[in-house]
Formats: C-alpha cells, sequence, structure tokens
C-alpha cells in the first residue's frame, strides 16, 4: 500500500476510494487473475439468479391465473413449480456463499501481502484460499445467526405494534416507520461488523464471534467513513440490478439487441463493483488499526500469511519463550 502506516488513520471517505483504487490499478495483473476466477463467475451467477427466478415465478403466476378448471392438477404443478423455485434458491445461494468466500480470501490474502512486500503469485493465491475460506465461513455463521436473531425481534416488535396501535392514525405511521428506520440502521451496522470481520478472521489468529467483536472495537471512530462507503456501494449493487431487472428481465426495450447490451453492461459493471468493494473493506481494515494506534507488525503479519501457504500455526511469542526456558 502506498501509505504509510501512521498516515493510514487519516484516510476518509475519498482516502479509501483512492488507495483502493490505486492498488487495484498498480496491481492489475494478480487482480484481473483472482476477477477471472472468482468474481466473473460470482457477477454471472448474481445476474443469471434474477432472470431465473423471474422466469420460474411468471410460471407458477401464470399457473394461478389459467388452472381454475382443473383444480387438483393444477394444485399438484403449482407445489411442483414451488419447490422447483425454493431448490434452485438453496442452491443458489449456497454456491453464491462459496464464489463470495473465496473471493474475498483470495483479495484480502493479496492485499496483505501486497502491504508486507510479499512476493505474490496466483498460484500462490489458489494454493492458499482453500484453507482460508474455511475460517470466513465460522465467521459468517455466526454472522447469519446474529442476522437471524435480530430479524426475529425486530419482526416481534413491528408486528406487536401494528397489533396492539395499528397503523390507522398518523402517529401509528410515524412510529412504524420509524421502526423501520432503527431496523435498517441497525442491519447496516451488523453488515459493516461482518464484513470487516471477515478482514480480521483472514489477518488474524481469531474468527468467528471473536472476530465480531474485534471488528465492532475496531469500527469506532470510522463508523461514518464506513457507512458512507457501504451506502455508496450498496446504491451501485441496486441501480445495477434495478438496470438488470427493467431491461432485461422483464423486457421493456422490446428489441433484442438493446436488452443484450444492457446486460453485457450490467455485467461489467458488477464485477468491476465488487472488486471494488473486496479492496476497500480491506484497506478499511488497515486504516481502522492505525486509527487505533494498533500497529501491524509486518513480520509477523508476513508469518501468519506463511503458515497459510505452508499449512502450519506460526509460533506465538510466548511458546517461543517458553522453549528457551524448557532448554
Amino acid at each position: 500500500m502506498d501509505g504509510e502506516q501512521q498516515e493510514l488513520q487519516f484516510l476518509g471517505f475519498f482516502g479509501i476510494l483512492k488507495e483502493s483504487f490505486k492498488i487495484i490499478v498498480s496491481w492489475r495483473k494478480i487482480f484481473s487473475q483472482i476477477t477471472l476466477a472468482f468474481i466473473l463467475p460470482l457477477s454471472f451467477l448474481f445476474l443469471a439468479h434474477i432472470q431465473i427466478s423471474q422466469v420460474l415465478f411468471f410460471k407458477i403466476e401464470d399457473s394461478l391465473e389459467y388452472g381454475n378448471g382443473l383444480h387438483h392438477k393444477n394444485s399438484h404443478k403449482i407445489s411442483s413449480e414451488w419447490i422447483a423455485f425454493w431448490l434452485f434458491k438453496i442452491a443458489y445461494f449456497i454456491v453464491l456463499l462459496i464464489l463470495s468466500l473465496l473471493s474475498t480470501s483470495a483479495v484480502v490474502y493479496t492485499i496483505a501481502c501486497i502491504y508486507t512486500s510479499k512476493p505474490i503469485t496466483f498460484k500462490k493465491v489458489m494454493s492458499v484460499v482453500p484453507r482460508v475460506w474455511k475460517r470466513l465461513m465460522v465467521t459468517f455463521l455466526w454472522s447469519f445467526a446474529i442476522v437471524f436473531i435480530y430479524n426475529v425481534i425486530a419482526a416481534a416488535v413491528i408486528i406487536l405494534w401494528v397489533v396492539l396501535h395499528g397503523g390507522n392514525t398518523v402517529f401509528g405511521v410515524v412510529i412504524f416507520v420509524l421502526l423501520l428506520i432503527f431496523y435498517s440502521v441497525g442491519f447496516l451496522y451488523i453488515t459493516i461488523i461482518w464484513h470487516l470481520a471477515s478482514v480480521i478472521s483472514v489477518l488474524e489468529e481469531i474468527y468467528g464471534i471473536k472476530a465480531m467483536i474485534k471488528s465492532r472495537n475496531l469500527i469506532k471512530g470510522k463508523l461514518g467513513v464506513a457507512v458512507a462507503l457501504f451506502i455508496l456501494l450498496g446504491i451501485c449493487f441496486g441501480g445495477i440490478q434495478l438496470l438488470f431487472e427493467a431491461f432485461v428481465v422483464l423486457e421493456w426495450p422490446q428489441d433484442l439487441g438493446i436488452r443484450i447490451g444492457i446486460g453485457i453492461l450490467c455485467f461489467l459493471l458488477l464485477f468491476k463493483v465488487i472488486l471494488f468493494w473486496l479492496v476497500i473493506q480491506t484497506v478499511l481494515y488497515f486504516v481502522c488499526k492505525s486509527y487505533h494506534h494498533e500497529n501491524i507488525d509486518k513480520p509477523s503479519l508476513s508469518d501468519h500469511l506463511d503458515a497459510y501457504l505452508l499449512g502450519y500455526a506460526p509460533l506465538k511469542a510466548a511458546n517461543v519463550r517458553m522453549e528457551q526456558l524448557q532448554a
């Protein structure tokens, strides 16, 4: 990374964007290889999922609309179509999760190697990724559990408010809207914690719930910057998805050439945004570490990265001292 460690703490919204862009441009070869291996399939899967889901849903909708004459047979057909729809959703989620974790592992490991001035090749990245993504899976499962509990509690609170107070009055509507805003803010906060915890899981000895706790402490002081970055990238993701759904899935323009062109444009934009985001969240980690004056020991980090490559756990200082005392 171009900035010295003590200077990273002063990077704000635009500084992190600039630093991330410089890293991608300076190391375009390795990031192009990572993109071809992981991020391109991830982007294609995301867009294909939108298209296929819509096709399956339209089939179910048509069966409901035109099947009134043969109720029994039609109900069996609809059940089969719903099963196919949800099986596809489950398969999509599993593959999406695997590709996301592999992409995160590859990008975070690569940037850490760049930061520690370690020689990095795509072959080395491919040999490390299978070891790293398992730690990320544990962190993801913890974050998924937290999000699930959060959603259950939020849904219970909102439903309870609607049942007890209703939404017929202006006051009731205002409170309902405020509850939704509070829910969105909380969900955004958990998402930021999870993404930063993913970087921690790769670059430090901890993962899972410990990484989530470390992430919560680390983001303090830079939360506003992180929120702004997430909102920007969320707008990019949402804009690409809306563009794809309107022009490709819903066939708003009848011209096939225009639809194909818009589909290709969405694909190109999506993989660039995904790569950019993965780099940004790693840079944000180093910025937060610097902000809290947590010195990043490059030799120790280098040893930690070598441990993935060679398949062993690096010795901690306490272990080294213990061996010396025993000798």
